[in-house]
């Protein structure tokens, strides 16, 4: 069922240029979300509510445009041809922007940089970097299907044979992390910010081991020839050149603990 939510504003951070942004009249749009990769998107254990970086930058972005923002949460597998098929209006869980997805939706301009890192547990000492782990043929890692850790898994660590055995397939982020917790995995692919906060807040359960994969872009999608898409870049931009999201990074990745 879809969740209506009009969000104020949640920042105190100066607003420039506002006028040269479209006012698009209070529209209401639906957003198709996950909740499971924190600290872009998640239920607070707390609360109950679902809080991140992206929902605040949404609410900011909605604020200057003048939107109305209906949230609908979906799975992973189901969010990128729920909106190529225009049932939503746009889409965001950390996705990462890539050639093969552009085919089905339009991307937003980049919101965020982040780099692939590998998610260990604290006590793991049988490998510490990509070929260490490849050479083992144990060890297991995790991965929702079609997405950059996955592909990552497959190409960059592996053999890339998207069957292989020792790719754990999961539902959610979390769940994959919950088996690497549990022993039932051993590594779990994630950008650096999502790692970053995993271990901050649990530096006796987990740690990040070798160098970075590699960087990925992540940005909001649409259906194709979409007209939300140039509002909302210009007021990505705007957020960008103003400070809002250095501000979201700051509060998000660095201020905010999880599970605390």
């Amino acid at each position: 069922m879809i969740r209506s939510v009009l969000l104020a504003a949640v920042l105190l951070a100066p607003v420039a240029a506002v006028a040269d942004l479209p006012d698009l009249g209070g529209r209401e749009i639906v957003v198709a979300t996950e909740n499971a990769y924190p600290p872009l998107q998640f239920v607070d254990p707390a609360s109950g509510t679902a809080i991140g970086w992206e929902y605040d930058a949404m609410a900011e972005i909605a604020r200057r445009l003048n939107l109305t923002l209906n949230y609908q949460n979906i799975s992973w597998e189901a969010m990128i041809p729920a909106v190529s098929e225009g049932q939503m209006d746009m889409g965001m869980t950390g996705i990462t922007i890539r050639d093969d997805r552009a085919e089905m939706v339009d991307f937003s301009a980049p919101y965020m940089r982040s780099e692939m890192v590998m998610l260990v547990r604290a006590d793991e000492t049988r490998f510490a970097d990509a070929e260490g782990f490849a050479a083992d043929p144990g060890l297991l890692v995790a991965a929702q299907p079609g997405t950059t850790p996955f592909y990552v898994a497959v190409y960059d660590l592996l053999d890339g044979d998207e069957a292989n055995p020792r790719i754990r397939l999961f539902e959610t982020f979390g769940a994959g992390v919950q088996a690497l917790r549990a022993g039932d995995v051993d590594l779990v692919l994630t950008d650096g910010t999502a790692g970053e906060g995993y271990v901050a807040a649990n530096p006796d359960q987990f740690r990040i081991v070798g160098a970075p994969l590699g960087s990925e872009d992540f940005g909001f999608i649409f259906p194709k020839g979409s007209d939300l898409v140039a509002p909302i870049n210009a007021a990505i931009e705007e957020l960008r050149a103003d400070g809002t999201l250095d501000a979201l990074d700051t509060r998000w990745f660095l201020d905010y603990k999880m599970g605390q």
